[in-house]
């Protein structure tokens, strides 16, 4: 199963930026994993998204500990929305590709 974290900033830019290195230091670690699939900022930077890979019997169980564990929401500088992705359209080209 698939799930969205989109990311947006509550804090100035500049706030944020002081906490990028973990931030994205805790992305590699999720990709390693195999939890991570996608990652980056929206263009205007007001946030970002990163498309995770869940186990679906756990799925909220998992977001909820992947959002606890960023730096940048321990940091309080963002908001999360956590969506679970039922993808029905385009599900065998993101297995076929190792996602």
């Amino acid at each position: 199963m698939y799930a969205l974290a989109l990311i947006r900033y509550r804090r100035p830019l500049e706030e944020v930026v002081a906490h990028q290195d973990a931030h994205r230091a805790f992305q590699r670690q999720l990709k390693e994993e195999g939890k991570l699939l996608a990652a980056g900022p929206h263009d205007p930077r007001f946030g970002g998204m990163m498309l995770l890979r869940v186990d679906d019997d756990n799925a909220q169980k998992t977001l909820d500990a992947i959002r606890d564990a960023d730096p940048y929401y321990q940091a309080g500088v963002v908001q999360y929305e956590l969506l679970v992705w039922n993808v029905v359209i385009g599900k065998d080209e993101l297995d076929r590709f190792g996602c």
